[in-house]
């Protein structure tokens, strides 16, 4: 099986393993705990906490673990809006291509009385900053800009934008799950004040992620019970995982340079050899994305069909994100670019790591091409387009 879904989850690393191995039998104590072995615990997971703030610039006390990327984007959302609304201010701004775990909680948000701003984007799926600058207004309480989108892969202006609203005075926070481990990120320079990462997308453990929060940005406590992360997030830590997740950070950051160029040159190649399928289009940026996204569009079929062949052709891909999985809805994200519903319909998201090949690649392609051409051949869709009963959405 080649694995091409490195955007909904990646292997676990071998450092992020033996790291694990380490928090279930050298620190197993409670970390709270004043004996000896909770000690030698709170000492391990103060060295991973040190170790995922110097991964993006910050310092270890700005660094708060959670449950994964999801909750750290309702916390700072959720923090920064009801702080802000303290001061009169209900307003909120992010774009239409986020996350769920940012929209689905600003759709909340909007039911108490906030006022979300969606905006837009263009058609290669980047914002723009002075678009951001002609949204905020005087009762503005945050914005919340993803770094890289997690479906097509374009890489948001984000020091530009965090510049604009650290100039403006308001909290600006950014879901980097997909640019965790793949990007460089330095938040101090990006004028970031609230981030978000999660283990699972640079092969480290599932159920673990950070919330960076500047000093003196807004923070609430999400989950109430004990003083664990002093105090804004009860619950014993999963120090097995939490090590873990520091373990691959760490790894993925000392190999970025080399792991990016050698995955974004099979990103390239996979793009050139899936241009030449008739009535095929690339979704996102060409150049400004992820350097393992490629994501198509391809007129006159199903992405679920496309998926489900591909799968039984040796190739494990996805459609669009996995939380959104189940939905019978075209891609919000697709939409938001312009993609009409039945060309949105046609998605498929191929996601490459370190792990790939330019084999996998060629592979990949001969099997996209030949399901393609599959699936046209059955489609009453398609064949109304060649005898010229429809017009060609993508030419």
């Amino acid at each position: 099986m080649i694995y091409a879904d490195n955007a909904a989850t990646t292997k676990t690393c071998a450092a992020a393993r033996q790291a694990m191995l380490d928090g279930m039998e050298r620190f197993w104590g409670n970390p709270s705990s004043l004996h000896s072995p909770g000690q030698q615990a709170r000492e391990a997971l103060q060295a991973a906490r040190e170790a995922v703030a110097g991964a993006i610039g910050a310092q270890p006390g700005e660094v708060y673990f959670t449950s994964g990327g999801s909750e750290a984007d309702n916390q700072a959302i959720s923090s920064a809006a009801k702080i802000g609304a303290l001061k009169g201010k209900k307003h909120l701004i992010t774009t239409a291509i986020e996350h769920h775990a940012v929209l689905h909680t600003m759709d909340r948000l909007s039911k108490e009385g906030f006022d979300v701003t969606l905006l837009p984007v263009d058609g290669s799926g980047i914002v723009k900053t002075e678009d951001v600058a002609a949204a905020i207004r005087e009762d503005t309480a945050l914005v919340s800009v993803m770094y890289a989108n997690n479906e097509i892969g374009t890489i948001q202006p984000v020091a530009e934008i965090g510049a604009l609203c650290r100039e403006r005075g308001i909290p600006f926070h950014t879901d980097a799950v997909q640019a965790a481990g793949h990007l460089p990120i330095d938040v101090g320079a990006q004028n970031i004040d609230m981030l978000s990462l999660s283990g699972h997308k640079f092969h480290g453990p599932r159920g673990v992620g950070a919330l960076y929060v500047r000093r003196g940005a807004p923070l609430l406590t999400f989950i109430h019970g004990g003083a664990q992360e002093r105090g804004f997030r009860a619950g014993t830590e999963n120090l097995p995982a939490i090590l873990g997740m520091a373990a691959a950070l760490d790894d993925a950051v000392a190999h970025m340079a080399e792991n990016s160029a050698y995955v974004a040159s099979l990103r390239d190649a996979l793009i050139e050899k899936l241009s030449a399928i008739p009535h095929a289009a690339l979704n996102g940026d060409r150049g400004r994305r992820l350097p393992g996204n490629v994501n198509f569009c391809f007129e006159g079929i199903e992405g679920e069909s496309l998926l489900l062949l591909l799968d039984d052709k040796g190739v494990a891909a996805s459609s669009g994100s996995a939380c959104t999985s189940g939905s019978l809805d075209p891609s919000h994200v697709l939409l938001a670019i312009g993609r009409p519903h039945e060309v949105a319909h046609g998605s498929l998201r191929l996601t490459l790591d370190r792990d790939n090949t330019m084999g996998d690649v060629e592979a990949i392609a001969k099997a996209t091409a030949e399901v393609v051409n599959y699936l046209r051949g059955m489609s009453p869709v398609w064949k109304a387009l060649q005898r010229g009963e429809r017009s060609y959405v993508i030419q």
